[in-house]
This record gives C-alpha cells, structure tokens and sequence, in this order.
C-alpha cells in the first residue's frame, strides 16, 4: 500500500512546489521594480535630421531647436515667448539686435552653423552661449536623440532632495520604463504629489515620477546665481507728477503759452504735442520752440515733447519695423530736444495692431538708450489695459521708460454703441489696479479728462461732441439742466430734450477730477496727468493740487 500511495505523494510534492515557484515567480514579477529603459525617442517624440527636442524647466515644447557640433541652438520666437524677450530680428539688415541700457548690439546672421546667429533654412536661431550672454540660464545638450534641456526659473522654486539612490519613470508605477538614474543628495523640481508617487523633474530635462518615500519634503527655494546683468536706472521727478498736454498744431500757437498758462498753479510739467511722424522713412514734422521751454522753465514746468503717429499718410508698421527708419525718427528727435533745451519725450504712438506690437517696444528700447544718454525723460501714453491691447506689453515698457502713463479716459468715445461716461471712476480704478499688475506704482502716471462729451439721441441716431468743462456748465445752465451725483459713476449726470433730441451729459467738473485724482495717493502712484490744457476752469488746478498730495 505504501509503495503504491508513494508516486502519488510525489506527483502532489511536485504540483505543490510548482506552485510554490509559480506564486514566488509572480510576486517576484509583481513587486520587483523594471529597470527597462524608456525609448528616448518615443518620450520627446520623433526627431528629425538636423532637429532637436526643447525641453524648458518641466515642459517638452512642441517646437523644435536644432545643434552644430555639440552647440545648441533655439528659435529666436522660442527665446523671445519665453527667457528673454529682448532679442529682435532686424530684418532689414539681417542681423539680431539687442538693447541694453546703454547701448544697442547687432549680431551679423550667418548662412552656417556655428556662429551666434544662425540662420538656417530662413529660420532665425540662436546659440546658447549668444543666449547666457544676456539670459540666465542653465542648459543640457544632448544626442541620442538631440535634445536641449533649458532650465530658467531659479526664484520659489519648489524643490525636494533624493533621499536614496532611486529611478525617474515614465509613469507612477514601480512597471514603468526607466528614464533616468538620480542618486541621493540629488535634486529634483518638485511638480504635483501622488499617494505613493511624485511628478518630478530633473535639471537635465527628464519629467516623470519617483517613489514619494523616496525623496524628502518640498521646499520652496531660491537657487543662488552668479549671473549679473546691467540695470536700468530710472530718470523720475523727486515730487508728484502734476503733468498737462499742451496741444500746439503750428508754430506760431507756441506764442500763446504765457496766456495759456496763467492761471495755472501746481503744474509741474508741461507736454507740447510738437511732434509728428511725417513719412514711411523716419522724418518727422517740429514745432518744437526754445523760447517756449525757457518761458515754460521760468515758471518752473519741465517741457516733455510729444511725438505722436497720427499722420494718415503713414504706416506705423513700417516705420517701426525697419531700423533704419526707427534710428532716423529718434536721431531727429534727440537732435531737436537737445537744441531747444527739453527735458523728456512722450511717446503718443496710438491705434498700434497687433502685429506692431514688437517693433513699438524695440522703438522705446533704442528711444530709452538715447533719452537716458542725454539725460530725458521718456515717458509713454497707454489705453487703459484690455484684452485686444496686451500688445502694448505694458510690463517691458515699465522696464524701459521712466514713466508709463495710463490714458484714463475715452471709456465711452466718438462711434460708441451707447451714451455713458468718457471715464467712470470704477473703470478708471480698474485701468490703475490692471496697469499695477506689470508697472511699478512709483512710475505710473494716471491721466484725467478736462472734457466731457454732450450726447444727443435722435431718430434712433446717437452723436457726441467733446466739450471742455466751462462749456459742459454753460449747456446745463442754457437749459436748466438739474444734475445729481451719480455714484455708480463718480459724476454728476444730467439730460434734457430739445428741438426732438435727448442730450446726455456725464461732467467733469471739481467732484468727478477730485475723486479722481485722490486714486494718485491711494494707490501711490507716480503722479497724475491731464487732457488739456484749455478745456478745464480755472479752479480745477488747485483741486489737483489738494488731492494729489
């Protein structure tokens, strides 16, 4: 009997060891980490001949930079959108230009690889060492495939520690491929926190995940770095602000400033619309009068000469786009503030479209390096912010020109849908607290209207007229007009019917000017500014005065 239960003893020690070695096998397959690499090719998907995957801080970009014999180089449109905006493509004369503070460079393009600007298949790339020139920032270039890893952001970030030697993977899971090997003391960008796994990245450009115990708790640093760069200085008044558009339209208009201004007080620059684009090629028309600066800084005003583009015999676009055009418009312009003695320009450059956008900020650039060397002030006219002009890109203009003044009016202009105010209080704050968002308070200078707009409704049929203040009153007294302080729109409002029509009428008067301009030192801005002279009463300077302290 036992010799024959004893085969069948065996046969079940076998199955039963099978099993066991089955059961080892798959938790061994279960829970022992792969340490299969990940296709390289795959993760930073497919890159062509002569192409290179961009890797920038923890995102893989869709565009591609390229090398030249170990050199990496990115797409200028790369480096502009997102290290340093700074880098302009001088069509004209096939070259990058770059302003500093002081001074403007001009890097040739060259047809071959190699050199600083590389020009390749009409595309404008730049190289690495061109970029650290100015940018900082830390860079990885590499083969197999051809990659270019970018680090740039070296203030709060979020960083943890490799607490032991462990494996970066594609996915959260001890299964997934293996990107890359980090060791312990390394670290690593911290990105979003899993319940066993972290989304991480490595300074050379692999994002992917590694074991949460595997690494200590987050912080937020800032990386000590060497780099330096030269730092714009500012040329700004030592007081508010207390600025007034003077509009001149001839020559001979310069001889009224003495009757123009003699009832103003606290007036402590005046900005004489001397200026105009005159063609495609850069020239510009002056009015400019060193008689009238010197009347004007006998009354202590210093004069900022405006330069407008409201010429409609010319392009913006191609004044602005072409260098050459660009130096000629500001050779002229510091050829006539130093002869008749100015002390800054303001820039009124309107109505830009979108695609000017670069060309106007490189403009100020030049124009900033020139003021700055003369010893002007260089101030620049805005709308107040909106979506359709964040081309203006009011942050750089803060960074370039000593004062960036908000245009705070015109909410409500010639050709609107609807009567309503030419600048509500609400809409006025709100153009300050949006500007404040990309400009230092100490060089934002908010603009008031002295006019106000007289609406008429007839047959359906909506017209407006601009009305400086002694006028608005006259037309409310004409027609026993009753006003009452509308709060919503921090004005007086009234209307009357006349002849078939209904008028409609949102004053600037002392309460609307004064509520305005209490904004200057509640948000601790630079200063306020007015459009024009000639359009307020007399008594409205001293209610600036008072308010703007």
């Amino acid at each position: 009997m036992k010799r024959r239960h004893k085969p069948a003893l065996i046969v079940c020690l076998l199955i039963f060891i099978v099993a066991v070695v089955g059961l080892a096998t798959h938790i061994i397959r279960k829970y022992t980490p792969t340490r299969a690499q990940m296709d390289l090719n795959t993760y930073y998907g497919e890159v062509a001949d002569g192409e290179a995957a961009i890797i920038l801080g923890t995102e893989i970009l869709e565009t591609r930079g390229t090398t030249y014999d170990g050199e990496g180089y990115l797409p200028i449109e790369v480096v502009n959108n997102r290290l340093n905006k700074r880098y302009y493509w001088d069509a004209e004369n096939q070259q990058v230009l770059y302003a500093t503070p002081s001074e403007l460079t001009a890097t040739p393009a060259s047809q071959e690889g190699g050199q600083e600007v590389w020009l390749k298949d009409g595309k404008v790339y730049l190289s690495i060492p061109f970029i650290k020139k100015y940018t900082d920032i830390d860079s990885y270039v590499y083969e197999d495939p051809s990659r270019i890893a970018i680090q740039y952001q070296f203030t709060d970030v979020n960083m943890a520690e490799v607490s032991r030697d462990t494996y970066v993977r594609y996915r959260g899971g001890i299964k997934s491929e293996v990107l890359t090997r980090v060791n312990k003391g390394d670290r690593l960008l911290f990105l979003e926190e899993l319940e066993d796994w972290c989304q991480v990245a490595t300074q050379d450009g692999y994002i992917g995940y590694v074991q949460k115990r595997h690494i200590g708790e987050p912080q937020t640093i800032t990386i000590d770095r060497d780099f330096q760069t030269e730092e714009y200085t500012y040329h700004t008044i030592d007081e508010p602000v207390n600025l007034v558009w003077h509009q001149v339209t001839n020559a001979e208009a310069n001889a009224g400033l003495a009757e123009a201004v003699q009832n103003v007080t606290g007036v402590n620059v005046i900005s004489p619309t001397w200026y105009t684009i005159l063609d495609n090629a850069g020239n510009i028309t002056s009015i400019a009068s060193a008689d009238y600066v010197n009347q004007a800084h006998e009354r202590g005003m210093q004069v900022w000469g405006l330069i407008d583009n409201f010429s409609v015999d010319i392009s913006t676009m191609e004044v602005l786009s072409k260098t050459s055009s660009r130096q000629n418009l500001i050779s002229q312009l510091m050829e006539s503030a130093l002869s008749v003695g100015l002390d800054g320009i303001n820039v009124d450059f309107e109505s830009l479209s979108e695609d000017v956008g670069i060309h106007f900020l490189q403009f100020l650039r030049e124009l900033s390096i020139e003021c700055h060397k003369n010893n002007l002030v260089l101030s620049v006219d805005n709308p107040v912010p909106a979506d359709f002009t964040s081309h203006y890109d009011r942050e750089e203009q803060g960074n370039v020109v000593d004062y960036v003044i908000i245009m705070g009016y015109d909410e409500h202009y010639v050709g609107s849908e609807q009567a309503g105010s030419v600048a509500s209080l609400p809409w006025v704050e709100e153009g300050i607290k949006q500007t404040l968002q990309e400009v230092p308070a100490e060089r934002v200078i908010n603009a008031v209207p002295f006019y106000t707009r007289l609406w008429r409704t007839a047959n359906g049929e909506l017209t407006s007229e601009a009305i400086g203040m002694d006028q608005a009153q006259e037309v409310i007294a004409a027609n026993n007009v009753e006003t009452y302080w509308d709060k919503e729109a921090g004005q007086n409002y009234g209307s009357y019917e006349s002849e078939g029509a209904t008028y409609q009428i949102w004053l600037e008067d002392a309460q609307s000017i004064a509520a305005k301009v209490m904004l200057v030192p509640k948000y601790e801005l630079a200063g306020v500014a007015a459009w024009k002279l000639g359009f307020e009463n007399s008594g409205i300077w001293q209610v600036i005065t008072e308010n703007l302290q």
